[in-house]
């Protein structure tokens, strides 16, 4: 089936949402229905089968066969909002070295960097916006197109003391200097075909209804449709108590020298670099801290173990933990790591050094280990967290 044209036909989907919206009044008195965006993101990836990207740090929160989605949930106004798509905190001191066209273009770069960095990490060749507009007693749903943005049409608007407006002969975008945020504009289609528009009738007081469909043991079949809204919330519930535990189903390994706050020149990702013999352009490893293995010691299997290491495009390597006391993690053969994470994510030549200012261009520093199994591992691109 093709997502893009026959979207429309999922009316468990559709159903869902308006069930979810109807339960607005738990949380705002508001004749505009409330939906909470990762309540619509998780709705999208059961009802359409799509891979969720939502805690990734990349451009895209699903995938659908090749397609990468950007699911966004925001309040309409005349049938239009200007939303946000990215945040540069991590290069915004770069940033601040430009003004008006050059700092458009800047932006335009970095945003096409990260959106290429998702297509290359997870096999997406094309992409769109997912988007549920919030109105007065309803919703409406509709896609919108995710291009790239054209860097030889960038046009500055508006230039003043809080934000830059800009366009890129299709699309207009507003960047905000104090949180080096930048929003995008999203206009409702006028062909009713590109849209569903779905009535919501908000349940005046939804926590009696629930208070009843608990205490009751027939009501589930007496009212269907609260039993079903009740059985989402069960499961959002449930899904939310099953949160990884971070050393006991991930850990973060940096790639980059803690100590130095730097990518070191010839260790790590640029071992390569390193003298003393010849070396494949790809030869890499990941450091993995000491204290890893100090308050994890059961996550990683022993030293010199083989293991599977599943990327996120789907593929898959051969890998174990090497070096005098496990600090490192290497692929099977060596060169394999360093020819997935270095040309095929980062997209450097042979020769290029890595550096921190390459990494957060890209928006990670860190890729994530989440332990399937004492003999599979999945491994992906993240900005750590520094509070683990």
């Amino acid at each position: 089936m093709s997502f893009v044209n026959e979207w429309k036909q999922n009316k468990e989907y559709f159903s869902l949402l308006e069930l979810m919206a109807r339960l607005s009044n738990l949380f705002s008195d508001s004749s505009i229905p409330f939906l909470h965006y990762r309540v619509t993101e998780n709705l999208f990836c059961k009802y359409y089968k799509a891979e969720n990207l939502s805690r990734s740090d990349t451009a895209y929160d699903a995938k659908t066969g090749s397609f990468g989605v950007g699911i966004k949930t925001f309040t309409l106004t005349n049938n239009a909002s200007t939303e946000k798509v990215a945040e540069f905190n991590s290069i915004s001191s770069e940033l601040k070295k430009y003004k008006g066209y050059d700092l458009a273009y800047q932006l335009a770069v970095a945003r096409n960097e990260r959106m290429m960095l998702g297509q290359r990490l997870y096999g997406i060749s094309d992409g769109f916006y997912h988007i549920i507009g919030r109105v007065e007693n309803g919703l409406t749903v509709f896609n919108s197109s995710y291009p790239l943005l054209n860097t030889e049409k960038i046009h500055v608007i508006k230039d003043t003391e809080k934000s830059l407006q800009f366009d890129d002969g299709k699309e207009f975008y507003n960047f905000n200097y104090s949180k080096s945020t930048l929003f995008k504009h999203f206009e409702v289609p006028e062909d009713s075909k590109e849209k569903q528009e779905i009535s919501v009738s908000i349940i005046q007081d939804p926590y009696e209804l629930l208070r009843k469909l608990i205490d009751t043991e027939d009501y589930e079949g007496k009212y269907t449709d609260i039993y079903n809204i009740h059985k989402v919330i069960h499961e959002q519930v449930a899904s939310s108590k099953k949160q990884l535990s971070f050393g006991i189903d991930y850990v973060y390994l940096p790639l980059y020298s803690e100590r130095l706050k730097e990518v070191p020149l010839k260790s790590g990702l640029n071992q390569w670099n390193a003298g003393g013999r010849a070396r494949d352009a790809n030869e890499v490893y990941i450091p993995i801290p000491l204290s890893v293995h100090h308050d994890f010691p059961a996550f990683f299997p022993p030293r010199d173990t083989s293991f599977t290491l599943h990327l996120p495009n789907g593929s898959s390597m051969s890998a174990k933990i090497c070096q005098d006391g496990g600090k490192a993690l290497m692929s099977n053969p060596n060169k394999e790591l360093g020819k997935w994470l270095l040309r095929d994510v980062l997209h450097l030549k042979e020769g290029e050094l890595l550096t921190m200012e390459k990494l957060n261009r890209f928006g990670f520093d860190s890729v994530i280990i989440t332990k399937i199994d004492s003999e599979n591992f999945k491994i992906d691109v993240r900005r750590r967290n520094e509070n683990e």
